[in-house]
């Protein structure tokens, strides 16, 4: 493969840097009503514009709240929600290891589809966010991956060609919307095939 240059290395956050797992959530749940979780999950993924529309910080905390609750039949307060549904999160320490050996050389972003809630209640608290040069959080944006506003978001901030970042995302269609703006891009699929594909690239780790 012909090295191309890169200068800015854009991660994902969920299921790259830190793995989330909903059966947290509905388990908690479960402990205030029997199969409430399962349902909520089937209202949720009914209506996921709510969910696209709140990483987008369309809808403000205490709607979201609101609706989430009436979902829940109010079998949990606000706070309960909050805590479970912000308990999902781990952590990928291979992955996490691999950002300070990188912040030598290329700048270094996050760029999440994500929501307030998650991020003061979720994550907020994980030292290795203070590695990156920004974050870049679809509710702050506006815009949610893989449209086009939440990349050119990046290059606005970065001022370099399109074609010197390169994303890495769980998600192939992520990836491949960034492809289509010049960038280039890993389908993250574990921490071994990740470091291969940036050695395939002369990007040292």
């Amino acid at each position: 493969m012909s090295k191309r240059k890169h200068s800015a290395i854009v991660f994902d956050l969920g299921q790259v840097l830190i793995p989330f797992d909903y059966n947290i959530f509905i388990k908690a749940v479960n402990k205030h009503k029997e199969g409430l979780g399962e349902e909520f999950v089937r209202k949720y993924n009914q209506n996921y514009h709510i969910h696209r529309d709140f990483e987008r910080g369309k809808i403000s905390e205490k709607d979201f709240i609101a609706q989430m609750l009436d979902w829940l039949e109010h079998k949990v307060t606000a706070e309960q929600f909050v805590k479970y549904w912000s308990s999902i999160f781990s952590l990928n320490e291979d992955v996490i290891s691999l950002l300070p050996k990188l912040k030598n050389n290329y700048k270094l972003y996050l760029l999440s589809n994500t929501n307030s809630i998650h991020q003061k209640h979720g994550y907020q608290h994980y030292d290795f966010l203070k590695i990156f040069d920004k974050l870049f959080l679809s509710h702050e944006v506006g815009f949610v991956k893989p449209e086009e506003g939440i990349y050119r978001a990046v290059e606005k901030y970065s001022k370099l060609p399109s074609e010197e970042h390169i994303f890495i995302d769980d998600i192939e269609e992520y990836v491949e919307a960034a492809k289509k703006l010049g960038w280039d891009g890993i389908q993250f699929i574990g921490y071994e095939n990740l470091v291969w594909e940036f050695s395939k690239r002369g990007i040292l780790v």
